[in-house]
């Protein structure tokens, strides 16, 4: 939120006369933003903006009138979400713990021809899964998945999100005109 200075933008058909408030528009449409403040906030002009990315999360948006001899009109809304977070209660293998030469020994232990003889093909992956679902049990530890990552899979370490971070970063600079198409589809 904050005073954004483009008088010359019409909210009523998204253009503007100027080129940097047309670019403000791109970049607030590039980002899926949107504009919440409806009324003008300094004579007859909507300068002060407040944007959000999801739809219901600013409401009660109401003017309060000039401070001091400010010429802006105050803008008080109210940021709407739940009072608590819910604590992630999902558990996931933790597979940096794991004993893998445990796991291929109690997998290689299985006498695979006897266990699988005279059974179908649905019979002998439920025995194949129990036997797996075993060793997987003994071998590899759980733990409880943070809220801070439960968005990020398991298996996405550093080292891949920097290369999803190095390929945004390169979209952002073709999209901007600083990177060549080539040099991004590389980056890809």
């Amino acid at each position: 939120m904050g005073d954004f200075n483009h008088p010359d933008i019409c909210r009523r058909d998204n253009a503007a006369e100027r080129k940097q408030s047309r670019k403000f528009l791109e970049r607030v449409d590039d980002n899926f933003l949107l504009q919440v403040t409806e009324e003008p906030t300094r004579r007859g002009a909507m300068l002060d903006l407040i944007l959000t990315n999801k739809k219901g999360l600013v409401g009660d948006v109401k003017l309060k009138g000039s401070l001091g001899c400010n010429d802006h009109e105050m803008v008080e809304f109210r940021i709407l979400r739940a009072a608590r977070r819910a604590h992630s209660k999902l558990n996931t293998p933790d597979f940096r713990r794991a004993d893998f030469g445990l796991f291929r020994d109690l997998l290689g232990r299985v006498p695979w021809d006897k266990a699988l003889e005279g059974t179908g093909a649905q019979d002998s992956l439920l025995i194949f899964k129990g036997h797996l679902l075993q060793a997987q049990e003994r071998c590899i530890p759980t733990k409880r998945k943070s809220s801070k990552n439960t968005k990020r899979p398991p298996w996405m370490n550093k080292e891949l999100l920097g290369k999803v971070t190095h390929k945004k970063e390169a979209y952002r600079g073709w999209k901007q005109g600083q990177v060549a198409w080539e040099e991004y589809r590389e980056t890809v």
